[in-house]
């Protein structure tokens, strides 16, 4: 068994931090385009794109975790730190299936196009805009829980491979080719 997640694994897992990093920043900064312009437009369209796909990976993700078995950490860690880790990544994956649901859903019961990728998306031919905004705020008020859990698992993993010297960041990066 490979000391490594699969590479497909390993690919799905930065390119869904990149798009998590995105949808965060067009939120973040959406402040800084004037609203009604193209650039706050852009941003909005930017937000919707990257949540959506976040949905799509972490599925994909959900998948190749019953797909793939997690290689071992050398040297193997106390049995607290494995429930802990096993707590950690689900709860990561459900805060990032559930955060981009409530988005998406949100819009789709608002009754107002709305786009990823530019392209328009269906909408409720029976609207609900109160439905709508409860949905907008249960998302809103989850969104800023995401940079914890994204910040206790970054500090684990460095504190696995700093401190506690073990694999388990290791697992996780790309390979490096051979020249």
């Amino acid at each position: 068994m490979s000391n490594k997640y699969a590479p497909s694994q390993i690919f799905l897992h930065w390119l869904t931090f990149l798009l998590v990093v995105t949808a965060y920043c067009t939120m973040e900064f959406r402040g800084l385009a004037t609203r009604g312009s193209w650039q706050g437009f852009a941003m909005i369209i930017g937000h919707f794109s990257a949540g959506s796909c976040v949905l799509v990976l972490m599925l994909s993700r959900v998948m190749l975790r019953f797909r793939h078995r997690s290689p071992a950490i050398i040297p193997k860690p106390p049995h607290w730190q494995t429930g802990l880790a096993h707590l950690m990544h689900l709860a990561i994956y459900l805060f990032f299936i559930v955060l981009p649901t409530l988005g998406i859903l949100s819009r789709f019961y608002m009754g107002r196009t709305w786009w990823i990728f530019g392209i328009p998306m269906p909408v409720s031919g029976d609207p609900d805009p109160d439905f709508a905004d409860m949905i907008a705020d249960w998302h809103e008020t989850l969104a800023p829980y995401g940079y914890w859990l994204i910040g206790i698992h970054a500090v684990a993993a460095l504190a696995h491979h700093y401190l506690f010297k073990d694999n388990t960041l290791l697992r996780m990066m790309p390979s490096r080719r051979s020249r």
